[in-house]
């Protein structure tokens, strides 16, 4: 079976040459892939630049990124954002800064319907469906509510609901669960598991914790300084690291092996108790 998405690219940006080299992104139907890495690794660049979203910072990216049959480095902008929210479809950090806080809920569910679908008044029964499935009111009065009145939690719920409003084929989420305190993060990867399973959305969740991306994902890539440094399935990645980054990543989890076992399943946290391989020789 032919992958869902399959990319391999580079990004410069003016006067700043190798932001990211040759990156390499496998992603199949209904699988989570994990992308790991610190702050200013190049995580969030790689979101942009698979939606073809970097242009308006100078961004230019080569190689090819290629989704359900199309290159989409070759698509033009129109056909862009007839994919962008249809197909893909982006969650971003900090929640609250992510809505619109002049537009109430409603409307803000209601242009990102009509963005792609303005023949029909369909947003409502849709949204009411999607509020059901992520734990969300679905009364009247929640829809009038303004970003400012919803708890960060409830504004998260909220964009993951827009984002898969018309039901993408592929999720990117880029540090979604960073603003949440633990019990709401625990929440929102729950319902990550439950909108892959249910809706059987694929998804690429990007985080710079490795703890959350083990208990939800597949496969792991590990990002470091532009480039991936190391890649492969979750339990072996936690096994046989093959590289010292990820050693220190590894190292820093099993610091606080209990917080592991509370959010790991039982096949990884079966993993994480076992102790690591001691290093490589240089």
């Amino acid at each position: 079976m032919n992958p869902l998405l399959q990319a391999r690219f580079s990004v410069d940006y003016p006067n700043k040459p190798g932001v990211l080299r040759d990156v390499a992104l496998e992603i199949g139907e209904r699988e989570i892939v994990g992308l790991v890495g610190e702050s200013g690794s190049g995580k969030s660049t790689i979101a942009l630049a698979l939606l073809q979203l970097l242009d308006h910072k100078g961004g230019k990216v080569r190689g090819e990124v290629c989704f359900n049959g199309w290159d989409l480095l070759k698509l033009p902008q129109r056909e862009m954002r007839r994919i962008r929210g249809r197909d893909i479809a982006l969650v971003l950090q900090s929640p609250l800064a992510s809505l619109n806080p002049a537009l109430r809920i409603g409307s803000q569910l209601a242009e990102a319907w009509r963005a792609h679908d303005p023949e029909t008044n369909l947003w409502k029964p849709r949204a009411l469906e999607l509020f059901d499935l992520v734990s969300l009111p679905t009364d009247e009065g929640f829809f009038r509510r303004y970003p400012r009145q919803l708890s960060v939690g409830q504004a998260q719920r909220v964009l993951i609901a827009m984002a898969i409003l018309h039901r993408p084929r592929l999720l990117i989420a880029d540090e979604a669960t960073s603003a949440l305190d633990a019990v709401t993060q625990s929440e929102t990867l729950d319902l990550f598991r439950r909108l892959n399973r249910e809706l059987g959305m694929a998804m690429l969740f990007i985080s710079h914790d490795l703890l959350a991306v083990a208990s939800l994902c597949s496969r792991i890539s590990i990002l470091r300084d532009g480039h991936i440094a190391e890649s492969g399935p979750t339990a072996d990645m936690f096994r046989s690291p093959r590289t010292e980054d990820t050693r220190a990543l590894l190292e820093a989890v099993l610091r606080n092996t209990s917080a592991a076992s509370e959010i790991l399943n039982d096949d990884t946290g079966s993993v994480l108790s076992m102790p690591l391989p001691r290093s490589r020789a240089r």
